[in-house]
């Protein structure tokens, strides 16, 4: 099946597990250790609201192409029954349009654009 026709969901599922894997990477290597530390600073780069926010910000800097804005369009409408925890719908919908484009990316080998966007969301996450 080709990576273009993944549905936005699967795309988001694993984008979640790629920025997951990414933020933890991140505060392993500057250094922290306690599990506890480590889970609460992860959310800080993987919460909805964070990710809708790095999001709204790219697609406001004109960072993604036609292309990349029908992925993130494809996972934000996604029909999911999951009912956000700790962010309201639209939030929630962001975020998943933001993790199936790093699904999308991951799953289509474009390691250069996922790095990029990973420099990105680090330098939205320091303000």
């Amino acid at each position: 099946m080709e990576i273009v026709a993944y549905n936005g969901t699967t795309l988001a599922f694993i984008g979640d597990a790629v920025m997951t894997l990414w933020a933890r990477e991140k505060l392993v290597r500057e250094g922290y250790q306690k599990p506890n530390d480590l889970q609460n600073m992860t959310s800080h780069y993987v919460s909805a609201k964070a990710q809708a926010s790095y999001l709204t910000a790219l697609i406001e800097k004109g960072y993604f192409d036609e292309e990349e804005m029908e992925i993130i369009k494809r996972g934000r409408n996604a029909q999911t029954k999951t009912i956000a925890k700790n962010a309201d719908m639209m939030t929630y919908r962001l975020a998943t349009g933001f993790e199936a484009i790093v699904g999308y990316y991951y799953l289509s080998g474009q390691c250069g654009k996922l790095e990029k966007l990973w420099n990105e969301v680090v330098m939205l996450g320091a303000r």
